[in-house]
């Protein structure tokens, strides 16, 4: 089986997360999905397969003989999709020979367009794959769960010799909360890759230092018809808050290794008001800065508005995993070389996220993220092709087959 016809097979199963959940896995349909791929993994010949009660499928595949001594390499990929644009069925679509220009999908009244997606006239010619438009697809992290099954197939069918296989199909990554549960121990790989990136031929290993911080604001409600001198609005205070930020370091205007402030959201009414932000940055230094300026913004509206009236919380998520890395560079060497074999052009690029392997690396799991042929990322724009898949499914026999010669 092809690995688009896996994609098609899951994308249309609804595994959406939950971020306001804190039971593991936060919903229960993503059972539905593991339970699909154990049944799945052992008709492809895997007998050591396991579903734990937190939704985690673990497989693991003896050593061809005389390669027991390679290391333990170890496939991820998530289960979840993020839960926007996930409230209905899932239809995905395939347009044939692609032509590189604006899509509209389907009847949505959305259309994927050159210019906010600039790479689209790179896929002239492949057979593209979305949504209707009116949900996301589930690429991110769908396509790398096909990727990783059809690689299972092409070294069993081809008898590609390879060492000790580890794989992992994970619940939560969308909410940052299911690799504090991944069972490293009994994964029981050396080294490991999460193919959850974007373009096949992408390489990553470092990503942004994150923590999510909330300010909550307390103002002083009367009557607005007696409220001159008296009357604190806390969701102005919210708004002036924000506008102590930078106004150019935001998603929209940031690139690369920039990082940001992201204002999820501003809830309240005069009496309380709470605004959520996502801090991101990859330099260390710069992280420290970043959270050290919203101190400040927390210090100078006490002193403006009276002792009390700005709390801010600041909670950490996940390092850059480029200190892990840095070390055992031959993670990337060999997944150039990979890359190479498969006949494209290994680009090493920083991740604008994060993932389970940022996690993973630092609970003694060396972990890099490698692309998966998706584009568009959660939401209606989610798009891949068959071509771009074959290929990472391709790098990904390759990688295999590295490991079992060094």
């Amino acid at each position: 089986m092809k690995a688009y016809e896996r994609l098609l097979k899951y994308a249309v199963m609804r595994t959406p997360s939950d971020g306001k959940s804190a039971a593991t896995p936060t919903t229960k349909q993503q059972f539905d999905l593991a339970r699909l791929l154990v049944a799945e993994l052992k008709e492809l010949g895997v007998d050591d397969v396991t579903l734990s009660d937190e939704c985690f499928v673990y497989a693991k595949l003896p050593a061809t003989p005389g390669l027991e001594d390679k290391r333990r390499l170890g496939l991820i990929a998530h289960m979840d999709t993020v839960s926007q644009y996930c409230d209905h069925d899932i239809r995905p679509q395939l347009t044939p020979n692609y032509d590189g220009k604006d899509l509209s999908l389907g009847t949505s009244g959305r259309t994927l367009t050159v210019r906010d997606f600039p790479h689209l006239p790179s896929l002239r010619g492949r057979t593209l794959i979305t949504s209707d438009g009116t949900t996301i697809l589930g690429v991110d992290d769908k396509a790398g769960i096909a990727e990783i099954m059809t690689t299972l197939e092409i070294i069993r069918d081809k008898r590609i010799a390879h060492g000790p296989l580890r794989i992992a199909f994970t619940p939560d990554e969308e909410t940052g909360t299911g690799a504090s549960h991944f069972d490293v121990e009994h994964f029981d790989a050396e080294v490991a890759y999460t193919l959850d990136g974007d373009t096949e031929g992408e390489i990553q290993y470092q990503n942004f230092n994150a923590c999510e911080a909330t300010f909550e604001f307390r103002g002083v409600s009367v009557h607005p018809g007696s409220a001159k001198d008296v009357m604190v609005n806390a969701v102005l205070l919210a708004l002036e808050a924000n506008n102590m930020l930078p106004g150019l370091e935001t998603p929209r205007y940031t690139e690369g290794y920039e990082g940001f402030y992201h204002l999820l959201s501003i809830h309240g009414d005069e009496a309380r008001a709470t605004s959520s932000y996502i801090v991101r940055d990859h330099r260390e230094c710069s992280f420290e800065v970043r959270k050290a300026t919203l101190r400040h913004i927390e210090k100078v509206m006490n002193e403006l508005w009276g002792a009390g009236t700005v709390t801010l919380t600041i909670e950490e998520e996940y390092r850059n995993m480029e200190s892990v890395i840095e070390g055992r560079m031959y993670l990337i060497d060999y997944a150039r070389q990979a890359a190479e074999r498969a006949g494209l052009r290994a680009e090493v690029s920083p991740i604008r996220g994060g993932t389970d392997g940022s996690q993973l690396s630092f609970r003694g799991l060396p972990c890099p993220n490698l692309g998966t042929g998706g584009h568009g990322y959660h939401g209606p724009f989610e798009h891949t092709t068959v071509e771009g898949m074959d290929l990472a499914t391709t790098m990904a026999v390759e990688l295999v087959k590295v490991y079992a010669q060094n």
